[in-house]
């Protein structure tokens, strides 16, 4: 599938800013809707999200954007940094899809956006055809012992080496920061070098940090902003657009903290990649995609052959 596809870009007007978007493909064809991209961090930028603009190519538009105070959405203005909260990018999604007119349309999140994807499908928003959820816990807390059974797999000197900047608060220094790379390699990203678009991921968050390590911390598994307290399998009961959640392998959001997702959401499927970790778009791309490409299809055909049926079932 080409990623040489038409695309235009822009701003949607939102919280007294503006939030960057990029529209990829011209329309859609018949019985299909668009895909809405939800990019992880929270505070990272839509790059990795990159790969996903080749569905463009099945007939459908793929609508990616910088969620408010990273990327091309950086806020330069004075600003409090407690503004980044869940609530804040849920109304964001609205906004988004409300300025682009996406009435009807998928969304996929992945990581952090996926925590955003099923906060924003709890709520039973209209016009949500389907949810796709890559790599992302329902509950921090739990996913929190499982990233310690991780860690614990690191080699002793590796973990003594984190655990004291961490102790010290010293995760800014050369020798966190290069240690970390151990853990990033085994469950984060298994493909070196990494791929332009998740490599400009990185360097964008580096360069513009304030809401990684606000709302997380200083590290994917040192999670101590807000978001260690991110917990909404009580809600998640309450979705009702076909689901579909996948993980890798190896993955650091670990198979049994997406499967805890999958088992409360209703009729949800769930499927683990083989030899992926957190990014399985770059580590096996045709698999990724195809996944994510037959989910759609499936669901649209089913919508079609109810809509051919004259019967009902739940709303869309």
């Amino acid at each position: 599938m080409s990623t040489e596809l038409p695309a235009i870009e822009g701003y949607v007007p939102f919280a007294g800013q503006r939030t960057w978007y990029r529209v990829t493909g011209t329309g859609e064809e018949p019985g299909k809707h668009p895909l809405l991209c939800l990019h992880g961090g929270p505070g990272a930028t839509w790059h990795h999200m990159e790969p996903y603009q080749a569905l463009a190519a099945r007939g459908r538009r793929v609508i990616c954007y910088d969620q408010l105070g990273c990327g091309n959405s950086a806020v330069a203005a004075e600003h409090d940094p407690a503004m980044w909260t869940t609530e804040l990018y849920l109304a964001e999604v609205a906004a988004v899809r409300e300025h682009l007119g996406l009435d009807r349309c998928h969304v996929i999140g992945h990581s952090w956006g996926g925590m955003l994807g099923m906060a924003y499908a709890a709520a039973r928003p209209p016009g949500l055809v389907s949810l796709i959820v890559e790599s992302s816990p329902a509950s921090v807390p739990f996913w929190l012992t499982e990233l310690a059974r991780l860690r614990a797999g690191l080699p002793p000197e590796v973990e003594e080496v984190l655990r004291r900047h961490e102790a010290a608060g010293t995760t800014g220094s050369e020798e966190y920061q290069a240690t970390m790379l151990a853990f990033y390699d085994r469950h984060v990203c298994r493909v070196r070098p990494y791929p332009e678009w998740l490599q400009r991921t990185f360097d964008e968050l580096a360069a513009n940090p304030e809401v990684y390590f606000t709302m997380n911390g200083p590290s994917e598994f040192h999670v101590i902003g807000p978001l260690k307290d991110f917990d909404i399998l009580g809600e998640i009961g309450r979705i009702e657009a076909p689901t579909l959640l996948f993980c890798g392998e190896f993955d650091e959001v670990t198979p049994a903290t997406v499967r805890q997702a999958h088992e409360a959401i209703p009729g949800s499927q769930l499927v683990v990649l083989d030899g992926c970790s957190h990014m399985a778009q770059a580590e096996r791309p045709d698999a990724a995609l195809g996944l994510v490409d037959g989910w759609l299809a499936g669901v649209e055909a089913c919508l079609a052959r109810r809509a051919g049926s004259g019967r009902g079932g739940r709303a869309l």
